[in-house]
């Protein structure tokens, strides 16, 4: 707040407001002697005008001292406790200016300066007030921009999961399975059914949250994978290794999938060069990692599905996604999310 664009004029307005409510209450008898008008509006000025200065220069170093302190002291009571001491510097520096103009009728009173800082006290407990308020507010937008652009990136990300379940080329892929399963094996296909519509039900009721259970998340997969098993048969290995503690973790609707839909679409899945996925969490992180045995033909790709997790986990999570690419394998990190109680 002290760092406003039209502090200037604020401090003059608080000096103006001051001024008038010290005429109104003592007159020009505020240290016990007859001030003149313009000196007293001067002394009330300078100090408040000090104040503000010296809390500002503060200000702008809260960060450091934040960190100086190891973080343990909130930032507005560091602010607050340095506030009180650059009273007590601007009211001798204002009360020795209005000694230096007033010499021939004014001595140095230790009165003179208690009043002085009972004033200046009273002016920095109202601007820091003004100041916490400011600080939360401007917590609060931040806070709801975030909400908004977490909400905005979540949507695009279900959507981005969904539109690579409903493409042509999955659905075709899955009806071709589905259509030779029928004539081999009944239970099997009423399964294939029941695992598709699990796949799609996931998705359509999960869209619009931005977290879900890591064991929501894993029944979901075990659905999903189930449909890639009939598909690609052997030519697919899937390998899951999960804690057990996985039922106090969150995660990202869906991102799992991404990440197994991308191993996918740019390698190779054939009974020569089978494709191995490692699902795997520990130390609060779950990690997917494939082999790399890339196409020949390349397909068109916007990255849309990394850059939307990655762009998800920057408002959930203080740890970032790691993505790793070796000539042997490629890695994705994921931290997995935990409730605040």
């Amino acid at each position: 707040m002290f760092s406003l664009r039209y502090r200037y004029l604020f401090i003059l307005l608080l000096a103006v407001y001051s001024f008038l409510n010290i005429l109104f209450t003592v007159g020009t008898k505020l240290l016990d002697v007859e001030i003149p008008y313009f000196y007293l509006f001067g002394l009330i000025g300078v100090e408040i005008l000090l104040v503000w200065e010296l809390n500002r220069f503060v200000e702008r170093r809260l960060t450091f001292l934040h960190q100086l302190l190891g973080k343990k002291i909130h930032a507005l009571i560091i602010l607050f406790v340095c506030s009180m001491v650059n009273v007590v510097i601007a009211s001798i520096l204002s009360l020795g200016a209005l000694y230096a103009v007033l010499q021939h009728d004014i001595v140095w009173s230790t009165n003179h300066l208690v009043l002085v800082l009972a004033f200046g006290f009273r002016v920095n407990l109202f601007l820091n007030c003004l100041n916490a308020i400011y600080y939360y507010m401007e917590r609060l937008k931040k806070s709801e921009l975030k909400a908004e652009r977490l909400e905005k990136v979540s949507i695009e990300a279900q959507f981005e999961a969904l539109r690579n379940q409903i493409n042509p080329h999955f659905l075709f892929n899955c009806f071709n399975a589905l259509s030779t399963l029928v004539y081999k094996d009944a239970d099997t296909s009423a399964k294939f059914i029941a695992q598709l519509s699990k796949v799609y039900r996931y998705l359509l009721y999960n869209q619009e949250k931005k977290i879900v259970s890591l064991n929501e998340e894993l029944e979901f997969m075990d659905s999903y994978l189930f449909l890639l098993k009939i598909r690609f048969g052997d030519n697919i290995s899937i390998e899951k290794n999960i804690s057990a503690d996985a039922n106090k973790f969150f995660i990202a609707p869906a991102s799992l999938q991404m990440l197994i839909e991308n191993a996918i679409k740019h390698n190779v899945v054939s009974t020569k060069n089978p494709l191995k996925i490692k699902i795997s969490s520990q130390n609060g992180s779950i990690e997917v990692i494939n082999n790399i045995q890339e196409k020949a033909v390349k397909e068109d790709s916007t990255f849309i599905g990394l850059k939307n997790i990655k762009k998800r986990y920057e408002f959930l999570s203080d740890t970032p996604v790691e993505i790793v690419k070796t000539h042997e394998e490629f890695r994705v990190k994921i931290p997995l999310l935990q409730l605040e109680n």
